[in-house]
């Protein structure tokens, strides 16, 4: 007789934890629902793009201003004389490759 109360109170609490689990996961769907949908109106009020939201301390800073001495690439940045404004023209080839 033990084992027929243990396994209904088992079933029962099994069933109790799955509900909770199941209310859980439908609330979070709800909040990034609304979520969502807050951010949308507020794009569609202010006419702007919606900003992605980064997670992350360091995603947002260079590795130049957080380590001043890292560099990425070997050669040192560009500096302002250095760089030249052209006008953009098509180039055509018509000879053909034999």
């Amino acid at each position: 007789m033990p084992t027929f109360i243990s396994r209904i109170f088992r079933f029962a609490l099994r069933l109790v934890f799955w509900l909770f689990a199941a209310v859980f996961a439908i609330s979070l769907l709800v909040a990034s629902l609304i979520v969502i949908a807050l951010g949308l109106l507020k794009a569609l009020l202010t006419g702007k793009k919606p900003q992605p939201i980064v997670f992350g301390r360091f995603q947002k800073v260079s590795p130049d201003a957080f380590w001043p001495g890292a560099r990425t690439t070997g050669r040192p940045p560009a500096r302002e004389a250095d760089v030249v404004d052209v006008e953009v023209r098509e180039v055509r080839d018509d000879k053909r490759l034999p």
